[in-house]
C-alpha cells in the first residue's frame, strides 16, 4: 500500500535509512541490457527475464547480456524487497538522489509487487562499470 507521510526532511531521512537497513538487498550477477522488439511482437518471458515494459512502438525486456552486445547500454542490477510494515514512500527519489550525488550518474528503477513477500520491490540499474560503487553507496546508507 502506498503511504503518504507528513514529516520534516530530517524525519524522512531517518525513516528511509531504517527502510534501506531492513530491506532485502540482492546484487544480481552479470551485465544486463534491454532487448527490444516491435510492439506487435511481444518478447518471450523466460526464467532470466527480470522485467518487461513497453511504449507505443516497442517492447523492452531486461535480460542478461549474452555475446558481444554491440551498441547496447550495459547495466549492473541490484534489487530491494521491502518489509510490509515499513513506509517506504519516497525511497526511489531519496536513493536516486544519493546515487546521483555520489556517482555522478542517474539510475533506472523498475518496480513490482509480490504481496507474499511484503509488497513492493524494486530493480535498480546503473552503468555496469559503476555497479560496485553503487553497492558501496547503498551499503553505507544501510549501515547508517
Amino acid at each position: 500500500m502506498v503511504s503518504v507521510s507528513m514529516e520534516t526532511p530530517e524525519q524522512t531521512e531517518e525513516r528511509l535509512r531504517r527502510v534501506i537497513a531492513r530491506a532485502e538487498l540482492v546484487v544480481h550477477d552479470g551485465v544486463w541490457f534491454f532487448e527490444e522488439s516491435p510492439a506487435d511482437r511481444p518478447p518471450a518471458l523466460t526464467g532470466d527475464t527480470l522485467a518487461v515494459v513497453r511504449d507505443e512502438d516497442s517492447w523492452s525486456r531486461l535480460v542478461p547480456l549474452s555475446g558481444a552486445g554491440e551498441g547496447v547500454e550495459r547495466f549492473g542490477i541490484f534489487s530491494f524487497h521491502f518489509p510490509a510494515e515499513l513506509d517506504n514512500s519516497g525511497f526511489v527519489g531519496w536513493l536516486a538522489t544519493h546515487l546521483k550525488a555520489s556517482l555522478g550518474t542517474g539510475v533506472f528503477v523498475i518496480c513490482g509487487s509480490n504481496r507474499a513477500r511484503g509488497g513492493v520491490y524494486d530493480y535498480w540499474g546503473c552503468p555496469a562499470e559503476l555497479l560496485d560503487q553503487a553497492v558501496t553507496v547503498v551499503e553505507g546508507l544501510r549501515k547508517g
